[in-house]
C-alpha cells in the first residue's frame, strides 16, 4: 500500500502485547480532535495528555505507546459527510492498523449508495485515492449539478425610445434650438425591434436525484400596430412605409403622417420621411422638410417648407421677404405674400402679392380677390388671374412659355460658362509665359513646375465643363421654344406697367385692358379677347 507523504496522517500499530500510535506530520498539522474521535470510535485506551503533546510536537514521523493491550485489527475506513444542500459529499479516509485490511473501490461505492448518493459520483477522485492513499484530508467523492440559470427575454429597439426635446449642440459650442431631435425617422424595410427570446436554463440535480429548477425567467412578445410587419419567427419587426416610429406602452407604432399642433420652439425644425400635418401655424424662421406632402391648417410666417409632394396652406403664407415654399408637386395657398414659391406642378392661390412664384405647369389665382400684384410669377403653360398688376404701379412681371426649372438650369449653365471663361482668361497668360520660358531653355524651379502642372489640369477641366455646358444649353434652347401656345388669361383687368414675357419676347402693358388674353403671335406679345 502506497501512502501519500504530502499530508499528515496517523495509524494504529498493533504489537504482541501493546498498542502504539504512529504520527506523521506532512504539510498540514494533525488535528487533535480528529485523532481523539478515531481512538474513541474504536474504544482504544490512551493518555490524552501524552497524545496531545506528541501531536503538537511531531515534525516528521514518530510512534507513541497508547496502552499495554493488543487490540483487534482495524480495517481501512471512510467517513462520508454530505453538505446541507445535498450537493456535495466529502470523504475522509483513515488508514488500517498495521495488521488491518484495506477497503475496495466497490465498498466505497456501496457506502455512497447507502448514504442515498445516486448521482454525481466522481469516480476519478475515488480512483486517485486507490492509486496513492491520501489520509486525513477531505476528498470530494460526489457532486450534484447546479441548475444553469436562464435569461429573461429582452426586446432590443432599433430606435431611440427616450425621446425628449433636446437641442443640438453646434460645432462652435452653441445650441441650435431649431433642431430638437424629437423624431425617429424610418424608411421602408428598416428593422424596428428585435426580440431576444428567453433562455429557460437547464435543471440541476442533487446527490439523491432531486431536481433543482432554475429561476423563472420573464417572457416577452413583440407588440406593434399598423404599417409594420413581423418576421416568420416572430422575433423582428420591420417598417412597411417611410415615416416615423414611436413606442407607446410597450407597443411599436409607425406612421407615415407626422402631426403637430404648431412648428415652433416646442418642436424645432421638422425633417420627416413621410407626410407632415400642421394643425396650427409654422412660425417664423422654422423649417419643415418632408418626403411626402405638407399640410398646414394655419398660416406660414417667414418660414421654409420643402416637400417632395404637395404643399397645402389653408390660411396662406406671409413670407416676410424670407419665407420659401418648394414642392415636388403642387402648391395651394389662400394667399402668398412676400414669399418665394416653387412648384413642379401647379400653383393655386387666392392672391399673390410681392412674391416670386414659379410653376412647372400653371398658376391659377382666383377667388374673391384673385390678384397678382408685384413680384415675378412664371409658369410653363398658363397663368390665370382675375386682376393683374397694380393701380399704384407696383413692378409686376408675369412670364410663361418656359418651364421655370429649365430656365433656372439654363441660367445656371450660363453662369458656369461665364465663370469658367473668367478662370481661363486669368490662367492662360500664366501658362503661355511658362511655355515661352521652357522653349527658350529656362529651367523652372520644382515648385513652379508643380504649380504650372496643376494650373494646366485646371484649364483642361474647365474647358471640358464649358463644352458640356454649351452642349446642354443648346438642348435647353429647343425646350425653351416649345411654349409658343402658352397664354396669360385675365378675367377682370390688367394695369399699365405690368410686364408680360412669353418665351423670348416681352411686352410692357401701356393701357388698362379688361377680359383679355396674352399670347405670342407673329414673334410678339399680343393682347386678344377672350375665347
Amino acid at each position: 500500500m502506497v501512502i501519500s507523504k504530502e499530508h499528515s496522517y496517523f495509524q494504529v500499530v498493533n504489537e504482541s502485547d501493546k498498542t502504539y500510535l504512529k504520527l506523521f506530520r506532512g504539510k498540514e498539522p494533525l488535528l487533535t480532535g480528529d485523532v481523539a474521535d478515531y481512538l474513541n470510535k474504536y474504544s482504544i485506551a490512551y493518555n490524552s495528555a501524552d497524545v496531545n503533546k506528541a501531536i503538537s510536537s511531531v515534525t516528521g514521523e514518530t510512534v507513541i505507546k497508547l496502552n499495554d493491550n493488543k487490540i483487534k485489527p482495524i480495517r481501512e475506513s471512510l467517513v462520508i459527510n454530505i453538505s446541507s444542500d445535498k450537493m456535495q459529499a466529502w470523504g475522509r479516509f483513515y488508514p488500517p492498523s498495521n495488521d488491518g485490511s484495506s477497503i475496495t473501490k466497490e465498498e466505497v461505492l456501496n457506502d455512497l449508495r447507502f448514504k442515498g448518493i445516486n448521482n454525481g459520483v466522481i469516480t476519478e477522485n475515488i480512483e486517485a485515492f486507490f492509486r496513492e492513499r491520501t489520509y486525513g484530508v477531505n476528498i470530494l467523492l460526489a457532486e450534484g449539478k447546479k441548475p444553469r440559470e436562464g435569461r429573461d427575454a429582452k426586446i432590443e429597439y432599433k430606435f431611440n425610445v427616450d425621446i425628449k426635446a433636446r437641442p443640438t449642440l453646434k460645432e462652435d459650442g452653441g445650441v441650435d434650438f431649431f433642431q430638437l431631435n424629437i423624431i425617429n425617422h424610418v424608411r421602408k424595410g428598416d428593422c424596428l425591434a428585435v426580440l431576444h427570446k428567453e433562455d429557460l436554463g437547464d435543471n440541476g440535480f442533487d446527490l439523491q436525484g432531486g431536481v433543482i429548477k432554475p429561476k423563472t425567467v420573464k417572457k416577452e412578445i413583440l407588440k406593434f400596430g399598423r404599417n409594420i410587419s413581423i418576421s416568420e419567427d416572430k422575433c423582428e419587426l420591420f417598417s412597411e412605409v417611410d415615416g416615423h416610429v414611436t413606442l407607446v406602452d410597450g407597443k411599436v407604432f409607425v406612421s407615415d403622417v407626422m402631426t403637430v399642433e404648431n412648428v415652433d420652439i416646442s418642436t424645432g425644425d421638422i425633417n420627416y420621411e413621410g407626410n407632415v400635418q400642421v394643425n396650427g401655424n409654422v412660425c417664423s424662421n422654422f423649417t419643415v422638410r418632408a418626403r411626402g406632402n405638407v399640410e398646414v391648417r394655419g398660416v406660414v410666417e417667414g418660414a421654409e417648407i420643402y416637400a417632395e409632394g404637395n404643399v397645402t396652406i389653408a390660411r396662406g403664407i406671409n413670407g416676410m421677404a424670407k419665407g420659401k415654399i418648394k414642392a415636388g408637386g403642387n402648391v395651394i395657398a389662400k394667399f402668398i405674400e412676400n414669399a418665394n414659391v416653387e412648384a413642379r406642378g401647379y400653383v393655386e392661390a387666392g392672391s399673390i402679392l410681392h412674391s416670386r412664384v414659379s410653376a412647372g405647369t400653371e398658376v391659377h389665382v382666383g377667388g374673391k380677390r384673385g390678384f397678382i400684384t408685384g413680384g415675378h410669377v412664371s409658369a410653363t403653360n398658363l397663368v390665370e388671374v382675375k386682376t393683374l398688376g397694380s393701380e399704384l404701379g407696383a413692378n409686376t412681371i408675369v412670364e410663361i412659355g418656359v418651364n421655370p426649372e429649365i430656365k433656372a438650369r439654363y441660367e445656371e449653365l450660363q453662369r458656369i460658362v461665364d465663370e469658367n471663361n473668367k478662370t481661363l482668361r486669368s490662367a492662360q497668360p500664366v501658362l503661355d509665359a511658362a511655355k515661352k520660358k521652357i522653349f527658350s531653355g529656362v529651367k523652372l524651379p520644382p515648385a513652379q513646375v508643380k504649380h504650372i502642372q496643376e494650373l494646366s489640369n485646371i484649364v483642361t477641366a474647365k474647358k471640358k465643363e464649358i463644352q458640356s455646358a454649351l452642349k446642354e444649353t443648346e438642348e435647353l434652347d429647343e425646350l425653351m421654344n416649345v411654349g409658343n401656345d402658352a397664354q396669360i388669361v385675365v378675367h377682370d383687368k390688367v394695369y399699365p406697367g405690368t410686364k408680360v414675357v412669353i418665351t423670348d419676347v416681352s411686352k410692357i402693358v401701356k393701357t388698362e385692358s379688361h377680359y383679355c388674353r396674352f399670347i405670342k403671335s407673329q414673334g410678339d406679345v399680343a393682347i386678344v379677347g377672350m375665347v
